[in-house]
């Protein structure tokens, strides 16, 4: 058999099982965060996971089927191995990047949740704090000055 086709067949098993396990994986684990993000809203965060998941299998798997043609022919088992340890090694980098990616923007998102909650006051100003008036930034209430 060719080894380029050996090298072919090990790529798809590997990318496609890495991809398969990190999405179940951050699917699992990130519905919690994304729940937070969306205020506790489970049947918005479910979707919004799901949506997230079948996304990240579209990319990624994607990007193995483009990236599967070698540049050149496999000759050895040194070859072999050289081959399949830069391809399986950019798709980690991928899926890495398309991780940090979707975290990023969740705590974007987060963060602007969370502030919006905490910028509004507890209890609305009820008068001033001075005893004699507004202060003395405001201009007087009688006539013009020196007069």
């Amino acid at each position: 058999m060719d080894l380029t086709v050996v090298a072919y067949a090990v790529y798809l098993l590997i990318s496609v099982g890495l991809t398969v396990w990190v999405a179940r994986t951050l699917s699992r684990n990130g519905r919690i965060f994304i729940a937070d993000v969306l205020h506790g809203d489970e049947k918005l965060a479910d979707a919004v996971n799901h949506l997230l998941v079948v996304g990240f299998y579209l990319v990624n798997l994607g990007f193995v089927a483009l990236y599967l043609k070698a540049a050149e022919a496999v000759e050895n088992a040194r070859g072999l191995f050289e081959a399949l340890s830069v391809k399986i090694g950019v798709v980690l980098l991928v899926l890495g990047v398309m991780h940090l990616g979707n975290v990023w923007v969740l705590n974007k998102i987060r963060r602007r949740g969370v502030m919006d909650r905490e910028q509004v006051p507890p209890v609305g100003p009820q008068g001033w704090t001075n005893q004699a008036g507004p202060g003395p930034w405001t201009a007087p209430a009688s006539g013009p000055a020196g007069a």
